[in-house]
């Protein structure tokens, strides 16, 4: 069978299982058969398959029509220009998480240009929670080695899940930016972890517990710990806000938590009630979209001391 072929078949079974992308997912899923990327797939429609490929591919499409996501069949997710590892054992990198690494490059670069810097300083101290599969941390990382900014910062991550923090590892490693990162096994950030950070950077689960299960078929595949939020979505979000009260973060520190889109109200809220006294902005997304609360002490608030 040539590419056409199987491509029109699978599309029309994956359209028939319920895939609001039915043509994209074959697409990508034969270019990860093949082992050549999508642009080759189109490129090629009259290019003929072997026996075997086409077993492998007709397997993978049954995988999807199951609703086993796309990712998880092809075991990589592109994130922030980057290629990382995924499977089950942690959530799947969503694109809207890119403005949280984007917001994080800028107030790195922000604090490292605003007053001069020589050998003696500190580095900047970031920890990013729930690290799951790493991505954020990662591509932190490699995006201020860009910024040709190498010694002036140390990345510290937690994750409660052990397997979900062996994968992150994997990544680090496979992006070479596991001389930067401290793994620890942790629920968030217990008072015995070393603090205060300057930064802290979270995607922690905000999804409400009722609509979890409404969401697609595909997440079913995914760590429930990573998307349930609680009643309102921000029970998680509301434990760090506790510890970031109780001397985790710098006096003139910040915290980026990314929220879902309808969460900007609760997370003020959340913080005001919290946290008296602390500033908390949302940044939007490219769509325009509340995304990232950043939070912040007042700016004559005392030294703290460590957790």
């Amino acid at each position: 069978m040539t590419v056409e072929d199987v491509l029109r078949a699978a599309t029309e079974r994956l359209t028939a299982s319920g895939s609001e992308s039915a043509r994209l997912d074959a697409e990508l899923l034969l270019g990860h058969v093949l082992e050549v990327d999508r642009t080759a797939v189109l490129a090629h429609p009259e290019a003929q398959l072997s026996t075997d490929q086409a077993a492998r591919y007709d397997a993978a499409v049954e995988r999807r029509a199951t609703g086993e996501p796309v990712a998880y069949i092809r075991g990589i997710k592109e994130f922030y220009g980057l290629a990382f590892a995924v499977d089950s054992r942690a959530l799947i990198p969503r694109p809207e998480t890119e403005r949280l690494v984007e917001v994080a490059v800028a107030e790195v670069m922000r604090r490292l240009t605003a007053t001069p810097r020589d050998s003696n300083d500190p580095p900047i101290r970031i920890a990013d929670i729930g690290t799951g599969s790493g991505a954020v941390a990662v591509a932190l990382i490699v995006a201020l080695r860009k910024q040709r900014v190498r010694d002036e910062f140390s990345v510290f991550a937690t994750e409660v899940s052990p397997e979900a923090l062996d994968l992150a590892r994997e990544n680090a490693v496979g992006h070479a930016a596991a001389d930067r990162l401290r793994f620890v096994e942790a629920d968030l950030l217990p008072p015995y972890i070393e603090a205060p950070f300057d930064l802290v950077i979270a995607n922690l689960p905000y999804v409400r517990s009722d609509v979890v299960p409404t969401l697609p078929i595909a997440a079913s595949f995914e760590p429930r710990l990573a998307l349930d939020g609680g009643p309102d979505g921000l029970a998680v979000i509301r434990r760090l806000l506790e510890r970031l009260g109780d001397g985790a973060l710098a006096p003139d520190g910040q915290a980026l938590l990314e929220i879902g889109a309808d969460q900007e109200a609760g997370i003020v809220a959340a913080v005001a009630e919290m946290l008296p006294g602390w500033s908390c902005r949302v940044e939007r997304d490219l769509a325009g979209l509340p995304r990232v609360a950043r939070i912040a002490p007042p700016r004559d608030a005392p030294p703290t001391g460590g957790g």
